[in-house]
């Protein structure tokens, strides 16, 4: 089926009207005289610098492309009077105000819970919840994710946490326990380690990852252009898990990291008694730092080693446990963090020979750069700052 043209021939007859209705506009509307300013625009007999084109038109008289195409083609089809009186809607493209007072009320709506049957805000949610309760005339769903991005408010993303209970008892105990260990002079002899671990997961690749545009070198200048980055393939195998353990020294700038298959009490008394043998021969005791999980107890040593072996590990070892919920005062955990972000990425490994080597070689790395951790916060600190874990004292004096 052929397209049909909605074009404008003006007569000079109709364009000396429309010129009279635009130029005096006397007993005529503002809709009339819209429309004729439109067609006299849209003369197709026009030539040069003359003719406008729809969007052309739609700049000059603020208007949208849609009334001018209604325009033309009710001109087309109708004729000149029924385009100059056509009931077509004005709506000007106007410049919408941003103003503080609908930024603080689009922002609270952004933290508060979502509507019913909504699982969470959306920017077209947040756009349309806006207008419903006219709190501005009408607003895109890209202007309200430019807000928030310059609020940085995230309301599609959640954090989570575990608080401890107040009055716990426990959990201060735990915590003024490791909170002393740290205010502890640095002694060779006697060193500080904080122990933690993390599961892993072992990736690999479907297919090769493809650089889109590798890094070149003017041979002349010596002057490096940029590559594109690397585009990974979201197809995956999966090669099973591991396990991470993290063994750093704060005071000492030391840490050793090293990945095996499970986290078993073998596991965790042999990477101990590698710890006491390999690294510290000579310390007259070593403190441990760590969670509460089942294999981190001396007990371990009885059922991985010979009972001489064992006595001398357990009698080696000083361990200090965090309280539960209180994960963030183990160091070990912030050099985790580290690990995660400066080696781990989002790399696939897929072979727990090369997590250990790109482990080794962050280790070594890190140590040489005597990377160490300044613990401010102390068991002063805790006792007014968490004031509200602290049991109320049965005696008081």
């Amino acid at each position: 089926m052929p397209t049909l043209s909605n074009n404008v021939m003006l007569t000079e007859a109709e364009e000396t009207k429309l010129n009279n209705i635009t130029h005096k506009g006397s007993g005529q509307s503002a809709r009339a005289i819209l429309h004729a300013q439109i067609l006299l625009l849209s003369n197709d007999y026009y030539a040069g610098d003359k003719k406008k084109t729809n969007k052309e038109i739609c700049e000059l008289l603020n208007v949208s492309a849609s009334m001018v195409n209604t325009i033309r083609k009710t001109y087309a089809t109708e004729g000149l009077d029924a385009a100059l009186n056509r009931k077509t809607r004005v709506s000007p493209t106007q410049v919408i105000k941003v103003t503080g007072d609908f930024e603080a009320h689009v922002l609270a709506m952004a933290l508060a819970p979502p509507p019913e049957g909504r699982a969470r805000w959306t920017l077209r949610l947040l756009a349309e919840c806006a207008t419903e309760k006219e709190y501005i005339v009408t607003i895109s769903h890209t202007a309200i994710g430019d807000m928030l991005n310059t609020n940085q408010v995230k309301p599609h993303l959640s954090a989570y946490w575990c608080t401890p209970k107040e009055r716990d008892a426990e959990f201060v105990l735990n915590m003024e326990d490791v909170l002393s260990i740290y205010q502890i002079r640095y002694n060779p002899r006697i060193p500080v380690i904080c122990m933690d671990e993390k599961p892993q997961q072992l990736l690999g690749e479907i297919r090769e990852r493809v650089c889109a545009k590798p890094l070149t070198i003017d041979p002349d200048t010596g002057i490096e252009t940029p590559g594109k980055p690397v585009r990974i393939d979201s197809e995956y195998v999966r090669n099973g898990t591991s396990c991470i353990f993290m063994f750093t020294e704060p005071l000492g700038g030391w840490r050793h990291v090293i990945a095996r298959q499970s986290r078993k009490k073998d596991d965790f008394a042999l990477l101990m008694r590698e710890i006491r043998e390999k690294y510290y021969p000579d310390a007259e005791k070593i403190i441990i730092i760590a969670d509460n999980l089942n294999t981190h107890n001396p007990a371990t040593f009885y059922e991985a080693f010979n009972p001489n072996i064992a006595f001398e590990l357990a009698h080696k070892f000083e361990f200090h446990y965090t309280p539960k919920h209180g994960s963030w005062l183990n160091i070990a955990e912030s050099e985790l963090s580290v690990l995660s972000t400066q080696c781990l990425g989002n790399r696939r490994i897929k072979s727990i020979e090369e997590l250990n080597e790109n482990l080794s070689a962050w280790e070594i790395d890190r140590n040489s750069r005597q990377k160490g951790v300044n613990w401010q916060f102390t068991v002063e600190d805790a006792r007014v700052k968490l004031k509200r874990l602290y049991p109320t004292p049965i005696f008081p004096n």
